[in-house]
């Protein structure tokens, strides 16, 4: 089989999770990439990195991201831009190298602005119901990851217990990563219908393949997690209950195929949170995508239906494709998305937005990567003024 799309490992079958996940990204870090420039001057930190996990079976990596926006026509700012950096982790710990395997697992951050306004926050400069990239804000330091995984069925299945993210699992495919996919939140879990996923949260997830081709994935989380706050999370969690649950069922061609030829219904439920102010909700999204041309092309089409519990929008359908000429070195993607914001979120009465995103991924030495995009958003539904606003953005990462 030829190689997949960037953000997908035919080993992440295995977890079924989708392309942030720690083991995930670890993997894909670790692999040789074909960058442009034929540089690598990470290959001695690689192959220490490499002794470290033989000896010890600690796994981790390092890296750091920066986006950066700049907008035609704003309610506010007209720019925007913010760092991360993460280190991250597993420690496998029990079964070591068997399909059974157990696993501590781990992620701390620092999410920092490098303006006024974070980029997760500049849709509201905007005037725009939704998010042009969640994940860039101003949290400073929080853990995002502090879980045990463990496999079970030899290999069939996984299970975490601890402080997780529930995007890692709950309507996941390759592109929808806002580190190395698309960046609108549009084009991510759920397409915008899926409330307040909780981050950082205590809670528990189960996975299972129930055959050759079907499985299964539930969790439950703490609706109130706070990843700068974990110490926190067991009282929330205890004390309050209000949760957030999921549970997906989905279809594939073979394990090994898992998100590149792949059908799933993702259906949630949010509890009212009372310190938040947010009502309880519920909804549905699906998710249809399949690998062609060698895996060279990757449509996809994807939506979800919300009933409240805080998510941006009511109703939203995506469309689109990645296209990788060169697995590894870059990657393209485009998208076109139709969202109706959520009345219990933003108010009544307002316009339906359309929003185009275009990406292009490219791997420029072995550690270092850029993508710029660009984001057309059409109607904007908190924006009286303008029309149309277009967005253009450039991500870069390096990682050790």
């Amino acid at each position: 089989m030829a190689s997949a799309p960037r953000g997908h490992s035919q080993d992440a079958a295995n977890d079924l999770t989708g392309p942030d996940t720690v083991s995930n990204r670890l993997r894909e870090d670790a692999a040789n990439k074909p960058d442009l420039f034929d540089i690598d001057d990470q290959a001695a930190f690689a192959a220490w990195k490499k002794g470290v996990k033989e000896s010890t079976a600690l796994d981790f990596g390092i890296d750091y991201n920066a986006l950066g926006f700049a907008a035609t026509d704003s309610l506010g700012d007209t720019s925007s831009a913010g760092g991360a950096f993460r280190f991250f982790g597993e420690w496998e710990l029990f079964q070591r190298g068997r399909p059974d395997s157990g696993s501590l697992v781990f992620k701390v951050e620092n999410r920092h602005a490098y303006t006024d306004v974070a980029p997760a926050a500049f849709g509201n400069e905007l005037g725009y119901a939704g998010s042009p990239n969640g994940a860039f804000s101003d949290q400073e330091w929080r853990v995002t990851h502090l879980f045990w995984r463990q496999r079970f069925a030899d290999g069939r299945g996984v299970s975490y217990l601890g402080f997780l993210d529930v995007t890692d699992y709950a309507d996941v495919y390759p592109l929808g990563s806002s580190w190395s996919g698309f960046l609108n939140a549009a084009f991510q879990n759920g397409s915008g219908t899926i409330g307040g996923e909780p981050v950082g949260a205590f809670g528990a997830m189960i996975g299972r393949f129930l055959n050759d081709h079907l499985y299964l994935v539930g969790g439950i989380a703490d609706a109130n997690g706070d990843p700068t706050d974990i110490a926190g999370g067991f009282d929330t969690f205890l004390n309050d209950f209000e949760t957030f649950k999921s549970l997906e069922f989905g279809w594939t061609t073979g394990k090994e195929r898992l998100f590149l030829d792949n059908a799933h219904v993702t259906f949630w439920q949010i509890d009212e949170r009372n310190q938040a102010g947010t009502p309880d909700g519920w909804g549905v999204s699906f998710s249809l995508s399949g690998g062609f041309g060698g895996d060279a092309w990757m449509p996809y089409l994807r939506g979800g239906w919300s009933d409240n519990g805080g998510s941006f929008y009511e109703n939203s359908i995506s469309a689109g494709f990645g296209y990788t000429r060169n697995p590894g070195q870059s990657l393209l993607g485009l998208g076109l998305n139709w969202s109706r914001p959520n009345e219990s979120t933003f108010g009544p009465d307002l316009d339906d937005q359309v929003t185009i995103e275009l990406f292009q991924q490219v791997q420029l030495t072995e550690g270092f990567e850029i993508t710029p995009s660009l984001q057309f958003i059409v109607d904007p539904a908190l924006n009286p003024k303008d029309d149309s606003i277009v967005l253009f953005g450039l991500r870069a990462r390096v990682a050790f």
